[in-house]
């Protein structure tokens, strides 16, 4: 990804920093936000394939996980 984020990516990555977001375990991960799904899956999906994002945690419970900023996100925003 760009070192450079658009408004949107920027938006989703504080909604991930904050605690409001949940993705999946996919290879093509989708993202809710505070219970809906996000309007622009592909700039969720690159956030993920960036390593910006991740699930924080890997078990069996659902497809569904809380979604956690890495150190690489938390350094986007700054």
């Amino acid at each position: 990804m760009d070192d450079e984020l658009n408004h949107r990516a920027r938006a989703l990555l504080r909604a991930v920093a904050a605690g409001r977001a949940e993705v999946t375990h996919s290879q093509e991960p989708d993202l809710r936000v505070d219970g809906l799904l996000c309007s622009d899956q592909s700039a969720a999906r690159q956030l993920a394939h960036a390593g910006l994002v991740r699930p924080a945690r890997h078990d069996d419970g659902g497809p569904w996980a809380p979604a956690e900023i890495t150190p690489a996100g938390l350094a986007m925003l700054a």
